[in-house]
């Protein structure tokens, strides 16, 4: 009687299968390879799972003994030819239709009888039922982790897992560095590939494993990581969002601010030669970008010049060019008009300082604020389950309300459990930024250009080779800095703004963010 031998494994990993292939056509081998009472046409061997049907070398097999090039099969136990009823039926069906003649296991006994069968079938349904309760368990382990506040798979980069506690914990080399990628995003002046080059020149890669890992990050894995709300505390999992234990990179503000960036409608076209403020300048003339080209002469000496696209279809534009050296010195001039006298420098401080009575005031505020929005919050997605268990909502439209409810719920906890930034710090900051900004620009690259000009100046416009700048909200241009008066004004903006206007707050905390961000160039020794 002619058999095929059939040895299959249920994962491509070694480590994970206890019977692996070679082990069980060794043993079948040593069983049943008597040439003599036994012919073996064929050895198939699979690495796939039996809970589901589909198995492409199982299928052909089966195919190959209707067509009649075998009578029986050779396998290890019975679980090995099917775990799932599909399977097990056509085997079992084979077997009724004469096409499957005999069936040998090592660890089972079969003979083609009505009796032998029903035993085949038994421990067919056995092996279904062991695989769906394997399955079941598995998925109520992760969904007890999930609830528990961890995640029930690898560790995000940035993260480990402990083995000891079965948590997931920070990892100290790459966690920082994780941070300062969200910041990097968080300033707004730069795109996600330049996020990427800058974060590999600082070591960010991935983590070493036995075969695999320690290399830079590429570009969709950068995005991976500014998409994920795990970095924000969260779980996300089968579209639902959980509160997780791990210690969170950023808030939930943040998170949403990076969306936003990545959202953008439009999107910088790649460049072979970049320039510090493409994009930024409007022409004074026809309302169109100020664009810049670099020239070379018959001498070979390079020149940068900024001067309108001049895209406009129904109107001829008549701005002149700007050579870069001069359309810098202007904004320069610009940032001199921002600069507070460096004598007035420690009143300043001082007056701000005097903030802190009314910021606990409002902290005290923002607290009751939010924990009366999370009661809100509660009664809306109770609300919204009502309408659902009443049929007066769809199960989308339920899906999608609730998950913007529970988004609302872990930005209000979010900040809930944040403590509230000192505003002296970003109040001082600001100051001080106004006092240097004309130096940092003056010796900085290109990037820090954009980024002092991003945080002081407000729609800047090219015409007539005039650059008209006006001065951010919390920044103000002085023609005359030596009184007391316009010091006391300057600082009255400065605690009316840090205290009551949420859009401040945020350029503040921004303009923190672009400190730190420079601390490499040294510009902290500046301080």
């Amino acid at each position: 009687m002619k058999y095929f031998v059939y040895c299959r494994k249920s994962s491509e990993d070694e480590d994970r299968q206890i019977q692996s292939i070679d082990s069980q056509k060794r043993e079948l081998m040593r069983l049943f390879g008597d040439p003599n009472s036994i012919e073996i046409v064929d050895i198939i061997e699979e690495a796939q799972s039996a809970m589901t049907p589909g198995r492409p070398r199982f299928t052909q097999a089966l195919d190959r003994i209707e067509q009649g090039e075998a009578d029986g099969l050779i396998a290890w136990a019975p679980d090995r030819l099917a775990r799932n009823s599909v399977d097990g039926g056509r085997v079992i069906y084979l077997l009724d239709a004469g096409k499957i003649k005999d069936l040998k296991f090592a660890t089972f006994t079969f003979e083609n009888t009505p009796s032998g069968k029903f035993m085949l079938s038994i421990l067919f349904g056995q092996s279904k039922y062991y695989s769906d309760a394997l399955s079941e368990n598995v998925r109520r382990g992760i969904r007890t982790k999930i609830e528990n506040g961890w995640l029930p798979n690898m560790a995000k980069i940035g993260y480990l897992n402990d083995q000891a506690t079965h948590t997931i914990v920070a990892d100290p080399e790459r966690f920082p560095l994780i941070r300062e990628l969200w910041e990097l995003m968080l300033t707004g002046s730069y795109s996600v590939r330049k996020v990427r080059d800058m974060m590999e020149q600082r070591g960010l890669r991935t983590l070493r494993r036995q075969r695999q890992g320690g290399r830079p990050l590429g570009l969709s894995s950068i995005y991976n990581v500014l998409t994920n709300p795990f970095y924000a505390g969260l779980i996300q999992w089968k579209g639902q969002l959980y509160p997780g234990k791990h210690p969170p990179v950023i808030t939930m503000d943040e998170f949403e601010r990076v969306q936003q960036q990545l959202g953008r409608p439009t999107k910088r076209r790649a460049k072979s030669r970049e320039f510090a403020f493409t994009g930024m300048f409007r022409c004074g003339e026809c309302g169109f970008a100020v664009t810049a080209e670099e020239k070379t002469n018959r001498f070979d000496a390079h020149y940068t010049y900024y001067h309108c696209s001049k895209r406009r279809l129904d109107y001829r534009c008549k701005q002149p060019y700007i050579q870069r050296q001069e359309f810098e010195a202007q904004i320069e001039r610009f940032l001199l008009g921002l600069r507070i006298d460096p004598k007035l420098h420690a009143y300043a401080l001082e007056m701000v300082r005097r903030d802190e009575a009314d910021e606990a005031r409002l902290s005290e505020i923002e607290k009751h604020a939010v924990a009366d929005a999370l009661v809100a919050n509660d009664i809306a997605r109770r609300n919204l389950t009502r309408l659902r268990i009443a049929e007066q909502i769809t199960e989308a439209e339920f899906a999608a309300e609730r998950g913007e409810l529970e988004r609302e719920r872990f930005r209000l906890e979010s900040r809930q459990r944040a403590t509230r930034p000192s505003q002296f710090e970003p109040g001082a900051l600001c100051i001080t930024f106004s006092i240097r900004a004309a130096k940092w620009f003056r010796e900085g690259d290109d990037q820090t250009k954009r980024t002092i000009l991003e945080i002081a100046g407000s729609n800047p416009i090219l015409v007539d080779r005039e650059v008209r700048i006006g001065a951010a909200k919390l920044f103000r241009q002085w023609k005359n800095i030596d009184s007391i008066p316009s010091l006391l004004g300057v600082v009255d903006d400065v605690r009316t703004l840090s205290a009551k206007d949420a859009e401040a707050q945020e350029t503040l905390a921004l303009m923190a963010s672009f400190l730190d961000r420079y601390s490499a160039h040294d510009f902290r020794q500046t301080l």
